[in-house]
């Protein structure tokens, strides 16, 4: 493979996606009535939303590919600096992150499992935390942010997956078809951030100490990062970047579009009135 040719993959498969986020939500116009009116589908509209910008942001990313601290890119337009790049993954995370949270708490508030609320509200101020690491990394050019993002990340996937386990025992059939997959998704994430993502920058990192290398100060890096990048089409640029970006502009979204299409947790009379109105799409 090419970095030419893995660079055309992104692009297709980000347009697909961006036709999937689509098919979702006239899907979920049709199947539910007054889906973009009723108040009862509120929830599962945020959750539509959310990956829409969450697959938005993703297409962009596809479209013009960068790594961050080298200030490499494939393509040279008043778009592919790091800040306007950086700033478009913040924002996408962030929605991606929401995503999980809201769906953790509805899921806790309905089964009355304080552990789970305590979790769904702790979600989203870590991956805040996170992206301020992401940045100091970015400006700084220094490894060790992202060591802490990537890390921070994968505590909340623990998080996840832990919340997930603990809605288990009291859940229906549905939901555990469901459960599933999620549970799957969050392992596969941790393990792949604690084998291959985290020890990258790590050894990075390491590597930037054994050469004595001299950061930026955030002022110089927000000068530097704001400079067009360097277009370089090199294997070696790019080959360790390759999988982890692969996996966050499809498997990532396609989770992400997926999570409006979930069974819903619902309470009391919400139930009924959820019911009733999927009773007529």
């Amino acid at each position: 493979m090419t970095v030419e040719n893995w660079w055309i993959f992104l692009c297709v498969v980000a347009t697909l996606n961006i036709a999937a986020w689509l098919g979702s939500a006239l899907y979920l116009n049709h199947h539910y009535e007054h889906f973009f009116s009723s108040p009862y589908h509120k929830h599962r509209r945020w959750m539509l939303w959310l990956s829409g910008v969450y697959t938005a942001g993703c297409a962009f990313r596809s479209f013009l590919p960068r790594v961050d601290l080298e200030r490499i890119c494939l393509v040279q337009t008043e778009l592919s600096n790091i800040m306007v790049g950086r700033s478009v993954a913040t924002v996408a995370e962030l929605c991606l992150m929401a995503q999980c949270a809201l769906l953790v708490y509805q899921a806790g508030s309905s089964k009355q499992n304080k552990f789970v609320i305590v979790v769904s509200l702790l979600l989203f101020p870590i991956i805040v935390v996170a992206e301020f690491s992401s940045w100091y990394a970015v400006l700084s050019t220094n490894y060790f942010g992202h060591v802490l993002e990537n890390s921070i990340w994968t505590f909340s996937g623990v998080l996840l997956f832990v919340s997930l386990i603990s809605l288990w025992p009291n859940s229906d059939r549905r939901h555990r078809h469901f459960l599933v997959a999620m549970i799957v998704f969050a392992v596969g994430y941790i393990l792949f951030m604690v084998t291959v993502d985290v020890p990258m920058y790590w050894a990075r990192w390491k590597e930037d100490l054994i050469a004595g290398t001299q950061y930026l100060s955030l002022s110089q890096g927000f000068l530097d990062a704001s400079k067009p990048c360097v277009v370089d089409f090199s294997w070696e640029s790019w080959h360790q970047e390759i999988p982890w970006l692969t996996l966050y502009f499809t498997i990532a979204v396609w989770m992400s579009i997926s999570l409006a299409h979930a069974p819903g947790w619902y309470q009391g009379s919400h139930k009924k009135n959820a019911v009733a109105n999927s009773a007529h799409g």
